[in-house]
Parts: C-alpha cells; structure tokens; sequence
C-alpha cells in the first residue's frame, strides 16, 4: 500500500471490500485469504508479489496450529506424526517445565494426562488409542541411533499427573532409563541460580526446527535467527541442571514426598 501511494479507503474500493473487512485486516484482527491476496497485490499493481505472499501465508499457517484444531478428530493422529517427526530425528533435545516429556511417558501417566487434554479442549475422546500412538515413542530409546537430552525443572517431578501410584510409577520409570546410552537427564532444582527463566516446554528436531507448546497452539520454529536463540536458551538452562547421583536423587525424593 505505501509502495502503490493508496490509503485504506482506496484499498477497500479497488477490492470491492467492505471498509470494515479492510480495517481488520489491516489492522491484524482478520487473516487475508488467498483469493484477498490476489485482490490486494492486484489493487496495488504487485502481481509479481502475489505467489510469495501467498506461500509465506501458507508457510505461517503450517507455523501455528490451534490444540483444537490438531485434535479435532481426537488425539491419535497428532500423536502418530510426532511419531514419524521423531523418528526421522537424530538427536531430540526437550525443555519441559509442566509434564514429562511424551517418549518417556508410562501409559498410566500419559493416559491420565490425555484425559485431562481432551477435557479441557472438549475434543474427540480416544484418549486409548492416542496414548498407544505415544507409547510407540518409547521404543526409539532402545533401537537407531537416536538420542534424547532432556531438561526437566524440578516442578516436573513434583506436579500430580494421575493418582500417587501413577506418579511412583512415572518417576520409577525416569529412573530406569537414565542409564540408557541413549538418553541424558538433566533436572533443574528449585534452588539453582537462574541464569534464564522458566519457559514454555519446547523441543529441538535436530538443528532444523523448533516445536513450542503453549495452551492454546503449537508452533512451529525454522526462522535460524529464532533456531538459534533457541538452541542458546537449551544451553543455558543446561548448565543449572544436574546430573546423574543429583538428579536421581531428586526424582527418588519426589517419589518418597508422594509417602
């Protein structure tokens, strides 16, 4: 528009739009579609912009996908793409601050905590057949050459997913795959020194892409510049976890805390 020396008014009469439709779109309260796309780049005598434009929208909606919609047909499905997503990463580096990380999960534990998803989301329930999708997971700890580096801050040891026995049985089994070649177990205690805050549970696939879980979303990274403000973040919450005796004896004192 600024290029093309037109106001909104203008913007809106050339598209044929209501002045209302403009205003939200450029104002960011409404995405253009494709076809708005093709109108404006038209309007503004950029047709030569319209196919980047049109890809970069694409590429953004791939970015950000709502819970909701990612399950709208339940949960089994999601779960089997990150299957597939994770199964063609060499090296998966996990930050959570809220729950376990799903390939380390128990069925009781990711049973409990899909039940209370599909709750809240008020999506499908096929909570059983998700959690199996999951669990599938599991077994790229003992075959290829995958590796898992986990950061976990203390609250995930503490928070109750499921009932006491669900819990015991959740850290029991960190326990038992920490020895794993495969497997590196950071834990983050309640005193470290922070250096960097808390954040939202995120994993790296590698060197190529970064998945962010907020409430509502998960977004996807592949921006090198915010790869790479990533990746600095995982190192610096790194270097305030412990390791091997000190975070095993963390786990052990979340599971006698549970009495």
């Amino acid at each position: 528009m600024l290029d093309a020396r037109i106001d909104g008014k203008e913007l809106s009469a050339r598209c044929r739009w209501h002045p209302s439709k403009t205003s939200r779109i450029l104002n960011g309260r409404s995405a253009p579609s494709e076809d708005d796309i093709r109108s404006w780049c038209e309007a503004c005598e950029s047709d030569d912009q319209t196919a980047d434009l049109i890809a970069t929208a694409r590429a953004v909606e791939l970015m950000y996908v709502e819970w909701r919609k990612q399950h709208r047909h339940g949960m089994r499905r999601a779960q089997e793409e990150s299957l597939a997503q994770h199964t063609g990463t060499a090296v998966c580096r996990a930050y959570v601050s809220n729950v376990v990380p799903g390939f380390l999960q128990t069925e009781a534990y990711a049973t409990a905590l899909m039940h209370s998803i599909t709750g809240f989301q008020g999506t499908p329930d096929d909570v059983a057949e998700a959690v199996a999708a999951r669990l599938q997971r599991g077994r790229l700890l003992h075959e290829g050459n995958h590796r898992f580096v986990v950061l976990a801050e203390e609250t995930v040891l503490r928070y109750r997913i499921g009932d006491r026995n669900t819990m015991i049985a959740q850290l029991g089994h960190l326990l038992s795959v920490m020895p794993l070649p495969s497997v590196a177990l950071g834990v983050i205690p309640f005193s470290a020194q922070r250096r960097i805050w808390p954040l939202e549970a995120f994993y790296l696939f590698d060197d190529g892409e970064a998945s962010v879980e907020t409430l509502t979303a998960e977004i996807s990274v592949v921006q090198p510049r915010e790869l790479a403000d990533y990746h600095r973040a995982f190192a610096e919450l790194a270097t305030m976890a412990v390791y091997g005796a000190p975070a095993r004896a963390l786990i052990t004192s979340a599971m006698e805390a549970l009495g």
